[in-house]
């Protein structure tokens, strides 16, 4: 093997190992909850020494970063593709959907990556990292806002600010996740299942007019 390869080699080998860090990581703080999650608890998980983890991520609040960027850019991949979609073939309820489903879908996912997140701001431990990750966040919202206005301006949406269709998006979302983890719901909700899909249903066709 020619030092090409093995430099090839050792790059797989380490996004790989990276990987497995950030699966591990994220599978104990669902199990456990991120308070409870420790470095030396990731390194166990996935069989490789705490030092190793240090040689990727410097502390737990890289780990959350990475965790909330690759939520994000999921989240963004999806919505991007929908709006493609949404413009090749006229279906305007393709971004709702895929917003709804990247985040209803997995409401207990979802909820640690609010928890992250807020987490992260209030002790303002990356605000660099935080104002990218809100500018990704950001430039997809504008993307929608702007094929939302075309199809206001084509009579398929009710007639109001662009941006009040994705704030409804998020705080539908918003409150199907608190809903789905409330104990005070949990003994009035027979099928969580499908009250989640009906939240999802009402949030991708809000505001259509007539069947346009």
């Amino acid at each position: 093997m020619d030092t090409v390869d093995k430099t090839k080699l050792k790059v797989a080998q380490f996004r790989n190992r990276e990987e497995r860090i950030i699966n591990g990581a994220l599978e104990l703080m669902l199990e456990h909850g991120e308070e409870r999650v420790t470095v030396e608890q990731i390194a166990s998980h996935v069989d490789i020494g705490k030092g190793t983890v240090y040689k990727h991520f410097r502390s737990k609040t890289e780990i959350y970063l990475r965790l909330l960027f690759d939520y994000e850019q999921a989240l963004s991949d999806k919505l991007g593709n929908a709006i493609q979609r949404a413009k090749s073939d006229g279906d305007i309820t393709a971004p709702a959907r895929a917003y709804f489903e990247a985040r209803i879908s997995d409401p207990t996912k979802d909820l640690l990556f609010q928890r992250l997140e807020e987490k992260i701001i209030a002790l303002n431990l990356a605000p660099e990292a935080m104002a990218e990750l809100h500018e990704l966040r950001n430039s997809n919202a504008q993307a929608l806002n702007e094929l939302i206005a075309r199809r206001i301006s084509e009579g398929a949406l009710k007639n109001v600010p662009p941006y009040f269709y994705y704030s409804a998006y998020w705080a539908l979302t918003q409150g199907a996740v608190e809903l789905y983890h409330s104990k005070s719901f949990s003994g009035l909700v027979e099928d969580m299942d499908g009250l989640m899909s009906f939240i999802m249903d009402v949030g991708v066709h809000i505001g259509s007019v007539g069947d346009k």
